[in-house]
């Protein structure tokens, strides 16, 4: 499941995440409005509260400050990757 908390403090987070380009990402990921479609860690379910959350994330702009480096795709059996 990948139900995905967004925080703006870096140390809270789990992961320190970075949208790029398709071809340098180390995930692709589908984000979905519903819980239970999250599954596995490439489809995202963005979730209000922290106790719900899989994963805490932080969004970051440079690269060389990410954990993971992913890119958004549109259609879900485009998804793949890991954290």
């Amino acid at each position: 499941m990948a139900k995905i908390y967004v925080t703006d403090k870096e140390y809270k987070a789990d992961l320190k995440v970075c949208e790029v380009r398709d071809y340098k990402a180390d995930m692709k990921y589908w984000v979905t409005d519903k819980e239970y479609k999250a599954k596995g860690d490439a489809k995202w379910c963005y979730v209000k509260q922290e106790y719900k959350a899989d994963k805490k994330i932080c969004w970051v702009k440079q690269e060389y400050k990410a954990d993971l480096k992913v890119c958004e795709v549109s259609q879900e059996y485009k998804a793949k990757g890991n954290f």
